[in-house]
């Protein structure tokens, strides 16, 4: 957890004459405070007494007129108070959005009245009061009545709360102001303070905190109501999110051992890789995080095991104890409300209303004060998590839509993330609602090593011997190297840690396709762990893989037809009751209730959400067992029936792993009829896509039948939207020589190429070299990552026109393959090189055009002037660490900048006019006051906003 408020009040001297003051921890190192208090000086000391002596500051930024100011220390000043790290811990900014007392509020710091030891030593003090929002109305200052008189006046006629100047004022954990004197005449009951929303808007402010921080301070959570009952409770129910959602399950872990099974998201988080769709933009793949931090809603599309859950979940816990990151420091304190949807369709409950919203997720918390939840929404400070859109079963998605949107526009500074399958809402579903769609990728290689590296880690916290387990993961590292077909198969967190689980237990032989792992998983899970723990009948009964295996899939056939993942014992034993009867076997070690329980503490495969409620550890292996069942049971007809529900598309995908040399027939030839009766083009190609991939699993199937497959496919190409593209790119290298070349009129070359560039890999580069001619060939270049660098770089990217075309580098095998080229007239770096390789390839590529995207490490733009050459425009995006272009002052060639989430320090602003022959300046924030100087000393530049 981070700091809670009252602990964030410190004490401030004067480096002049040592008058004292208070002041707030924004972090760990930077300290709010008055301007008064410093007396005009440049640094001050701050102490937080009972801690650590006093720290010498230095002030980055002052305002007089608002009488505040910030200060900086060369090190945390709170080491060693909290495990946590506090400096991405930032406080919660608020202010105040209602005309009515607001009663409850908080202040607290170091007024001269509570001094002790004849008034030489320092001690905190507390008060309480109402903010009265018209008060201070017209001086634009507001104003706090205490709840009791402070205490009576000094014997020098001094106030008794002098030294309370900078001291927080608090509403909850949300900060509203700070102290900046007690008027007369009011028997020191009122507190005059500086709104934090005026601080924040102050002329170079943001310029400061960008640079102290490494962000951008989020814009203060409107306060309209609070009560002391809603802060107690709101820290309960963030511990009580932290327990329910800060670890984690991972695959294989609780077959190693009983302890290490989870893993603390703290440590364990994976930040996967996501693009956005933005109409008339090439998707350019971006950590999560990032994406998230810059809307505000956001519909997260991805596939099973891709993390979609594992998001919310971390989401949920950091955001609660304000541990995000400075990229997500808006969501710091936040309250998150959970809406798991497959809970609410097992309970057979509907859509929560506002004030059912803190109990849907089953925390364990006490319930909520009456009216907390709408008084959380209505300003602003809730973080709505839907997780599972694609669990509604199609005749309610409209009813959720109605639900989501109507308690959006009811409440509508609301942010919120929901999750969905691919394919389960169509695209723009909920752009009405101000969202916008994000998909998950792949993970990549490097992201893959880590999994796995985090893995063996955790592997080895039970006794495991290191060596072993190190020798194992650079066996697993290193077949990964060497087999794409392997590598492609751990593409997501789940399938990753089932290779990572059954390379340990096979001592480093594993299956080759999809089905193979999961059957490998499965039968891991259900016989081998416990024959290798020597563990015999447990809880008095023994049962083998293929008993387990008939138990579990009737369960999960029951729970694909319901449309739900979640189920309660009662639910579970009707079903166990149906299927018992026919294993005398199993019935005679014990009763229904007995196996149940046995099923639960030995499978693996079932876990407890809440109290009498479960779940499939992962819905693929729900699906997996449930297309056992039906292929056993002889119901393809069944599941070709819910051929167009994009909620059955796995359990048919899956089933074809099920299916013997005579079903496996009757299974593709009814996704083949399908496809052809269905008039939606998108839902067709899915539906054709699903029959090339189960014909693609067969040993054996008929060369008519194969014809046809491959027809279906023909039939629906080119692709003409980005879902076609994202469903033919399921079929991989198989899919290449069915599609068509380049256009002479370029009709839907730019699809084609998507979908080439999708499947990627050696076989892919031929067909990409075919389309360096056409119109869309600009998107080649932003694929590289897709295909073993050098190959492409010789095969595809040497043979394009680089003068214009931007080029994508995204990694230090691209950039050390950029001499492969020549001369690259257009780059866009993405990620964290340093100056020093940024300056080395600016010597030899020698672009016109230069974009730094996304990098955290990058401190400035010395380089550019040390590389000796100069881009005609230059573009920085999301660079943290550079904020000032004092160096490309006085630089000839140079025309053209542009900055995007990039506060510079106004001394950079106005050293653009030394830039000769600069003539555009495009920018999204840039200070006021310096803007207005550059725009009378250099008129001649254009300036474009966003």
């Amino acid at each position: 957890m981070g700091l809670p408020p009252g602990r964030r009040a410190v004490a401030v001297h004067s480096q002049h004459s040592g008058r004292q003051g208070s002041g707030v921890l924004l972090t760990d190192d930077t300290v709010l405070t008055c301007a008064h208090v410093l007396e005009a000086g440049y640094s001050a000391w701050v102490s937080v007494p009972g801690l650590r002596d006093r720290v010498l500051c230095r002030v980055i930024w002052a305002d007089p007129q608002l009488d505040a100011a910030l200060l900086q220390a060369p090190e945390s000043l709170i080491a060693g108070l909290v495990t946590t790290l506090v400096n991405a811990a930032t406080v919660r900014l608020a202010e105040v959005a209602t005309e009515r007392p607001l009663p409850d509020c908080e202040i607290v710091g170091f007024p001269h009245i509570q001094r002790y030891d004849e008034g030489r030593r320092l001690e905190c003090d507390q008060y309480t009061g109402t903010v009265l929002p018209l008060a201070g109305l017209i001086r634009r200052t507001m104003i706090l009545e205490l709840d009791r008189p402070p205490a009576a006046e000094r014997a020098d006629g001094g106030s008794p709360l002098a030294g309370l100047s900078g001291a927080p004022v608090f509403a909850g954990s949300g900060l509203l102001g700070i102290v900046k004197g007690i008027p007369r005449g009011r028997g020191h009951l009122r507190v005059e303070c500086v709104p934090l929303a005026a601080i924040v808007a102050g002329d170079g402010f943001r310029g400061a905190y960008v640079k102290a921080i490494g962000s951008l301070p989020p814009e203060p959570a409107a306060q309209t109501h609070h009560t002391t009952v809603d802060s107690s409770h709101e820290q309960e129910y963030a511990e009580a999110l932290g327990a329910a959602y800060r670890r984690t399950k991972i695959f294989g872990l609780d077959e190693l051992n009983r302890r290490a099974s989870e893993w603390d998201l703290d440590t364990a988080y994976l930040s996967l890789e996501a693009t956005s769709r933005e109409p008339g933009s090439t998707p350019v793949p971006h950590r999560v995080d990032e994406l998230l931090a810059s809307r505000p809603r956001v519909l997260l599309r991805g596939d099973a095991g891709a993390g979609k859950t594992t998001l919310v979940w971390w989401l949920a816990a950091h955001a609660a104890a304000g541990t995000l990151g400075p990229q997500l420091a808006e969501l710091n304190g936040l309250v998150p409300f959970v809406v798991p949807l497959r809970t609410l369709r097992a309970r057979g409950s509907g859509f929560p209303s506002p004030a059912e919203l803190p109990g849907v997720a089953g925390l364990m918390v006490d319930p909520a004060p009456d009216g907390w939840a709408g008084r959380v929404l209505s300003g602003g400070r809730a973080l709505l998590l839907v997780d599972g859109l694609d669990e509604v079963p199609p005749e309610d998605r409209e009813a959720a839509h109605a639900w989501l949107s109507g308690l959006l526009a009811r409440f509508p500074r609301t942010r919120c993330v929901a999750t969905v399958r691919p394919l389960a809402v169509e695209p723009e579903w909920l752009a009405a609602e101000g969202f916008e769609e994000l998909t998950l990728l792949p993970m990549r290689d490097q992201d893959i090593q880590a999994f796995v590296t985090a893995w063996h880690d955790a592997a080895g916290l039970d006794g495991e011997d290191p060596e072993a387990l190190k020798g194992l993961e650079q066996d697993l590292l290193q077949q990964f190297d060497h087999n794409p077909t392997l590598s492609d198969l751990a593409r997501t967190p789940l399938l990753c840690a089932v290779t990572c689980a059954l390379h340990r237990l096979r001592e480093g032989f594993l299956p080759e396709t999809r089905w193979a792992l999961y059957e490998s998983a499965l039968r891991m899970l259900l016989g081998a762990r416990d024959d290798r723990r020597r563990i015999d009948a447990p809880d008095g009964i023994r049962m083998s893989v293929e008993e387990h295996q008939q138990l579990l899939q009737r369960l999960a056939a029951w729970l694909v037809r319901g449309g739900q993942t979640e189920f309660t014992r009662d639910q579970a034993l009707h079903q166990l009751n149906r299927a018992l009867p026919g294993m005398p076997r199993v019935v005679g070690q014990g009763t229904s209730e007995e196996i149940l329980t046995h099923l639960l503490n030995r499978s693996g495969l079932l876990q407890e959400r809440r109290d009498d409620v479960f779940q499939f550890a992962h819905r693929t292996f729900q699906d997996f067992l449930a297309a056992k069942e039906f292929v056993e049971d002889d119901l393809i007809p069944e599941l070709l029936r819910h051929a167009r529900d994009q909620q059955w598309h796995d359990v048919l995908l899956l089933a074809a792993g099920h299916c013997s040399r005579r079903e496996l027939p009757v299974l593709v030839e009814g996704l083949l009829a399908a496809g052809s009766a269905s008039r939606k083009w998108d839902l067709k190609t899915t539906l054709y896509v699903l029959a090339a991939l189960c014909a693609q699993h067969a040993a054996w199937l008929s060369e008519p039948l194969h014809h046809r497959v491959r027809n279906a496919v023909t039939s629906v190409l080119p692709p003409r939207s980005p879902e076609q593209v994202d469903q033919l790119a399921r079929l991989g290298p198989y899919l290449l020589p069915l599609l068509p070349g380049p256009h002479e009129n370029g009709w839907f070359d730019e699809h084609v190429i998507e979908v080439i560039c999708a499947i990627g890999g050696a076989e892919a580069i031929p067909y990409a070299r075919a389309f360096v001619g056409s119109q869309f060939a600009y998107r080649l270049p932003f694929r590289w990552r897709r295909f073993p660098t050098a190959a492409y770089a010789r095969e595809v990217l040497a043979r394009l026109d680089l003068d214009k075309d931007p080029l994508l580098v995204s990694n230090r095998a691209e950039l050390s393959h950029l001499g492969l080229l020549g001369r690259v007239g257009n780059v866009v770096f993405l990620g964290d090189f340093t100056a020093e390789e940024l300056c080395r390839t600016m010597a030899f590529v020698r672009p016109d055009v230069v974009e730094i995207v996304g990098n955290a490490v990058l401190d400035g733009v010395e380089w550019l002037r040390e590389s000796g050459v100069v881009p005609r425009r230059l573009t920085l995006r999301e660079c943290p660490g550079v904020t000032s272009l004092l160096p490309l002052r006085g630089l000839e060639g140079l025309e053209a900048i542009w900055l995007h989430d990039n506060p510079l320090r106004p001394d950079s602003v106005r050293a653009l006019a030394e830039i000769p022959g600069l003539r555009i300046l495009g920018y999204d924030m840039l200070d006021g006051p310096a803007l207005a100087a550059l725009r009378a000393a250099r008129p001649d530049i254009d300036h474009r906003i966003g």
